[in-house]
């Protein structure tokens, strides 16, 4: 048995997806024979949330008790150092697979209450490629009898074709960002990117930047979609667009990752809240009961 558990294979054209049973998570992706993400073995666990699910929070959840409908939930410390609770419940779970065709395959999840999240609700994520790259859609659904919050995001590493990140230029099309304190939590300050150093509206060099950082306020284009593009130093691209339920994108440089993956690859997260959201309402998705919630984002390399 392979520690991601089943291994969903699905292919269009020259793209080739592998997603696992395991957190429904996408290990690997390749376009032409270029890595799309940074991926890892199958006989790996993933570190650095590589590829992962984040629900029903995505980032960082600070371990003080929230609640919501009358409910307490009391989440569990996994990152110690600031005391927080790190990308939701489902990302160790094993997934239900639900379909499988030549290029999309469904994997769904049933979420019992737990104290850290006391409600009861439904998961499924659909992968499939296509002329547009892979597309993931998400949909959500509130199993319980009260309304129930939540937020969700996804934990991709974009690859380079150079062994790190550095020469590399990035685009983040942000208007600004969520300021955080000293557990990365937020302060409730949105800054602009304006004359800042966090400014990636137009595409520059990673040299130098170190980023785990929260962008918001998206440029859209008329499709409603956002788009981060990582551009590596042999002219290659990996574009990520995101659609408008999801209004964060969390970008992260991976400067403290170990085993080899320190600066390799870029994550970009989308998110449809800000960190600790189901404390602070900021942005949370509610559903009444019996009510649904469907997001997409896709991502593909170009020449």
């Amino acid at each position: 048995m392979l520690p991601s558990g089943e291994q969903i294979a699905i292919a269009h054209g020259d793209q080739r997806a592998v997603i696992t049973e395991v957190g429904a998570t996408l290990r690997t992706y390749v376009q032409g024979g270029v890595a799309v993400v940074e991926g890892y073995a199958g006989d790996e666990v993933p570190v650095g949330a590589h590829g992962q699910v984040l629900y029903p929070w995505p980032n960082r959840l600070s371990a003080e008790p929230w609640s919501f409908s009358d409910r307490r939930g009391r989440p569990t410390v996994d990152i110690v150092e600031q005391v927080a609770a790190i990308h939701g419940l489902v990302r160790w779970r094993p997934f239900r697979v639900e379909s499988v065709n030549q290029n999309r395959c469904a994997l769904s999840l049933l979420l019992h209450p737990t104290p850290a999240y006391p409600f009861a609700s439904s998961i499924e994520v659909a992968y499939h490629l296509g002329s547009m790259g892979l597309t993931v859609t998400t949909t959500i659904k509130n199993l319980d009898e009260v309304a129930i919050p939540f937020g969700l995001g996804f934990h991709p590493y974009l690859a380079v074709t150079t062994p790190t990140i550095e020469g590399s230029t990035l685009r983040v099309p942000a208007r600004a960002f969520v300021a955080v304190n000293e557990r990365q939590l937020p302060t409730g300050e949105i800054l602009p990117v304006t004359h800042h150093a966090l400014d990636f509206t137009v595409a520059k060099s990673l040299n130098g930047h170190e980023l785990d950082v929260t962008y918001t306020e998206l440029t859209r284009d008329d499709y409603g979609m956002a788009t981060v593009s990582l551009y590596d130093k042999d002219d290659g691209c990996v574009e990520l667009s995101m659609d408008r339920n999801f209004p964060y994108v969390q970008i992260y440089t991976g400067d403290q990752l170990g085993h080899g993956r320190r600066r390799t690859s870029v994550a970009v997260e989308p998110m449809t809240c800000p960190p600790d959201a189901l404390r602070s309402g900021k942005d949370l998705v509610v559903l009444q009961p019996g009510q649904h919630w469907a997001g997409s984002w896709r991502m593909r390399r170009l020449s």
